[in-house]
């Protein structure tokens, strides 16, 4: 259950309410009740009566079988392993129907609120521009130039820098730092994020490396999610660009010039060196490293701790250091465990 000293349950709701929230069908067990309320989410192992779960593994229908919750969120292919007097929303995408369903009971946004607050702590530029209902929390900086959209949060001690530009409903999370940057609307910035410092651009010169100024921004589009601690290099020249969608996890690094496209997945402590492409909807696992000037074409998937030193084409699953074709490399994989077992 959700600890009441950090989140907020705005429940509850009626069985049939939540059957019309995610437009699944609704089987009642004997004597059940669609107008009877539920009042929170629970995993499937201690939720009990009054609560709603979910299904979407199928290696947890044992925990289905025995689970003492009200309701649960199921496919249509496990409506027949629920233990007797459970009610069941029948959908094709449980995990997405089940996470609906809890941003209902805990919104992830705040209430929106046209008055706003600027804490005493905070500093706001004179010529700062912020929008209704922002939020400047202590010790946040907003220097001169920047403008912020309606509805923006802005954490402690995070730092936005001259005429950066953050678009509505955004939050940026506490001790973070933006420069030479703009944001889009929708954005989530978590703690720790560095964005707009300088990209890694040098000349290399056994007399002294002779750094290269960078002239480039961040831009940052519409309802991108940048994990905590993670670093966004500005452009040399050409312009870092998130594209529409992306999520990025914890403790990425993302190099000068990079273009992200729309819908990208990328996961914790990898690496994507300056002027790579990537595609919409890639996606990269964990510890993956990609090297600089690559394309990585629409929808490919790299596994985790992979490295990737040439373009990978649309669509295509890569795995390993250097990165090949999966199957080739569970074929390797294999051969090399055959071979070691051999005396």
């Amino acid at each position: 259950m959700a600890d009441p000293r950090f989140f907020q349950n705005n429940g509850p709701f009626s069985l049939q309410d939540l059957a019309a929230f995610i437009s699944a069908d609704l089987v009642l067990s004997s004597g059940g009740d669609a107008a009877r309320m539920i009042q929170d989410v629970a995993p499937l192992g201690v939720a009990g009566e009054t609560d709603i779960s979910f299904l979407d593994n199928v290696k947890y229908k044992a925990d289905f079988a025995a689970s003492q919750a009200g309701v649960c969120i199921v496919s249509p292919a496990m409506v027949e392993y629920a233990p007797e007097g459970m009610d069941l929303l029948v959908t094709k995408n449980p995990y997405k129907a089940y996470a609906l369903i809890a941003q209902k009971f805990y919104p992830v946004d705040p209430a929106l609120d046209d008055t706003g607050m600027v804490d005493d702590a905070a500093h706001v530029a004179d010529t700062a521009v912020l929008g209704k209902g922002s939020v400047i929390k202590a010790g946040a900086v907003i220097e001169a130039g920047a403008k912020l959209g309606d509805y923006v949060r802005v954490e402690p001690n995070a730092t936005i820098g001259e005429n950066v530009e953050i678009g509505a409903n955004t939050v940026i999370g506490a001790n973070a730092s933006l420069s030479h940057t703009l944001v889009g609307a929708n954005v989530r910035i978590y703690p720790g994020v560095r964005i707009g410092q300088d990209g890694f651009g040098f000349a290399i010169d056994p007399a002294g490396h002779v750094k290269v100024p960078q002239l480039g921004r961040v831009i940052i589009e519409d309802s991108v999610e940048i994990g905590a601690n993670t670093t966004i290099d500005r452009g040399a020249g050409p312009d870092t660009v998130i594209g529409q969608g992306t999520w990025i996890d914890n403790l990425v690094q993302i190099g000068h010039n990079v273009k992200i496209g729309r819908g990208c997945i990328i996961i914790a402590q990898t690496g994507v060196a300056g002027s790579t492409i990537l595609e919409d909807y890639a996606v990269l696992a964990a510890q993956v490293g990609v090297a600089g000037h690559l394309k990585i074409g629409m929808g490919a998937r790299i596994g985790a701790q992979s490295g990737v030193m040439r373009d990978v084409e649309a669509g295509a699953e890569m795995m390993g250091a250097p990165a090949m074709p999966a199957k080739q490399f569970m074929r390797q994989v294999a051969m090399m465990k055959k071979m070691s077992s051999k005396k």
